[in-house]
């Protein structure tokens, strides 16, 4: 679910001649959004309904010291309206947060690309908190499903929102990564495919992922 979105929205527009630059074509940017949402759609169903199994713990866990107690069980429009008001601040947050990033950038002579990196983080901090702690409470399915479902969410959601807000200004949207980030996208891709489709893990694969990272980080400094 997340290889598709990723190769199409970040390094397809790379090839693509119906534009000009890394971007999409007015009918390309609408077949994305078809799609991404589509896939996302199929993937939620598929979550809470049919295969609901495959992302719940295969053995119920003994009590712990770490352990979190299971969250009260309520209805799928209250979840709605608590997803909601729990994005709103961290949205508005992220955009208060911004422009005094964008400056502290621009007098420290850093890289443009820090910001969205900064953003990035304070975004996403609630669910690596979520996921963190139900690793450390010995609930790894559910802090697997916290960190794939975050992920998708982010690649399936964001880029047909981006290309949407796009269409609907009149200005162009560059998706496309440059060679290095997208050598760096696939080769996550393939190691995360390796350590997910494993049976049993270990630290090695943590220390690849950590590496990565880094990687990422190295190259928002030095392009």
């Amino acid at each position: 679910m997340i290889i598709p979105p990723a190769a199409l929205g970040m390094a397809l527009p790379n090839f693509t001649t119906s534009s000009q630059g890394p971007t999409f074509s007015t009918y390309q940017a609408a077949f994305l959004m078809v799609v991404c949402f589509g896939l996302y759609g199929i993937f939620l169903l598929i979550q809470t309904g049919r295969h609901q199994r495959y992302f719940e713990d295969p053995v119920p866990h003994e009590s712990t010291g770490c352990q979190t107690p299971d969250p009260d069980i309520r209805s799928t429009p209250m979840h709605v309206v608590l997803l909601i008001a729990y994005l709103l601040p961290v949205v508005l947050l992220a955009e208060r947060l911004a422009h005094p990033i964008d400056y502290a950038i621009e007098e420290l002579g850093a890289p443009p690309a820090l910001g969205g990196l900064t953003v990035a983080i304070l975004v996403l901090a609630p669910e690596a908190a979520g996921g963190i702690r139900a690793a450390l409470a010995d609930h790894l399915q559910r802090s697997v499903n916290i960190f794939l479902g975050s992920v998708l969410s982010n690649i399936g959601l964001t880029i047909p929102a981006v290309l949407l807000i796009g269409l609907l200004t009149g200005k162009p949207v560059v998706l496309g990564l440059s060679s290095s980030e997208v050598t760096l996208l696939f080769v996550t891709l393939l190691v995360s495919m390796t350590t997910f489709s494993s049976s049993r893990t270990n630290i090695l694969q943590g220390a690849l992922h950590i590496l990565l990272f880094l990687a990422y980080i190295m190259l928002v400094f030095r392009p």
